[in-house]
């Protein structure tokens, strides 16, 4: 896999300064020198050339080229982290799994705390015996 990531990369260097110095070399549209006194025929669509030449059309497949090669290795970037994933991988990744809350003593007592309801006893079973109340502790809250 490592193999084909390393020509992925080789050919969209390639193809990315291949495009730059194609960019470079050609005329551009506004660089004639009846285009700055006014001149008709470098507005027109294509241009006073025509429509394309061989460097806008070598440039148009060095930009095909690069974007294909983009589409690739990001492909292959995300199947190799999909079969391989790793502790340090992304935090959507871990999103899934639960955080451990923090544990409270048995016999504590959360102050502002709801008490659960209590169980209904099956039939013939003897009832539990009451809570005792809870005693008044160094973490409590004192009241007025």
């Amino acid at each position: 896999m490592q193999i084909w990531m390393n020509l992925v990369l080789v050919l969209q260097l390639i193809s990315a300064l291949a495009m730059i110095g194609l960019v470079l070399v050609q005329h551009g549209k506004g660089a004639d020198m009846g285009a700055s006194f006014g001149s008709g025929a470098s507005g027109s669509l294509f241009g006073a050339t025509g429509s394309a030449n061989f460097l806008s059309r070598s440039t148009a497949v060095c930009a095909a080229v690069f974007f294909t090669c983009t589409l690739a290795m990001a492909f292959l970037t995300n199947s190799a982290t999909m079969r391989a994933p790793t502790e340090s991988g992304s935090v959507l990744d871990r999103a899934g799994v639960p955080a451990s809350a923090p544990s409270v003593p048995q016999g504590s007592v959360i102050p502002g705390a709801v008490p659960a309801p209590a169980a209904k006893p099956e039939p013939g079973a003897s009832p539990a015996p009451a809570p005792a109340a809870p005693a008044a502790s160094a973490g409590a809250i004192p009241t007025k």
